[in-house]
């Protein structure tokens, strides 16, 4: 896989995260600076639409999260559960919807393959905390401590997201 699929897997993962998160309910105190932090942006989040926020990550990912209330509309504006439908909304037959959550369930789980594939690769890096030290990180040791932190935090995100993925194909649609 390219380093642009992987960074788009990344991206894909971090949002479907939040958005996990967002469905069981335990986001809706959270702060931005709270969310940001706790999505491990290393900058400054920027509104991407309504709610949802970007930022970039310590590993160079980009990871999208939610912030309730952030827009003024309470939960981020979504509408209730069996809300009606406006007049003249398209409706969608079964057959069509089912073919689309075949394909949604297909998707997650070729991301779930990557993802697994991804935290396998940053284990292995990880070493379990003791990858072998650089000649620079020998004479430098903050370096590899450094290094060390940042493959703990690829193994633990990677972690994460498979939580997600596993979490949203186990959702019932």
């Amino acid at each position: 896989m390219s380093a642009a699929g992987r960074s788009f897997v990344m991206t894909w993962c971090a949002f479907a995260c939040c958005c996990c998160i967002l469905a069981t309910g335990s986001a809706a105190a959270a702060t931005l600076a709270a969310r940001a932090k706790e999505s491990g942006c290393t900058g400054r989040p920027t509104r991407v639409e309504g709610s949802t926020y970007k930022c970039v990550t310590q590993s160079g990912y980009t990871a999208y999260f939610n912030v309730p209330g952030a827009n003024g509309e309470g939960d981020g504006g979504s509408p209730p559960r069996g809300a009606a439908s406006p007049s003249g909304f398209p409706k969608v037959d079964a057959t069509t919807q089912k073919g689309r959550d075949d394909i949604r369930r297909k998707v997650l789980n070729e991301e779930l393959v990557a993802e697994q594939k991804l935290l396998a690769e940053a284990r292995a890096a990880y070493a379990y905390g003791t990858p072998p030290p650089t000649p620079e990180e020998q004479i430098a040791p903050e370096k590899y401590a450094a290094r060390v932190d940042r493959l703990r935090q690829a193994v633990s995100l990677h972690e994460k997201n498979i939580e997600a993925l596993k979490k949203e194909l186990a959702a019932k649609r």
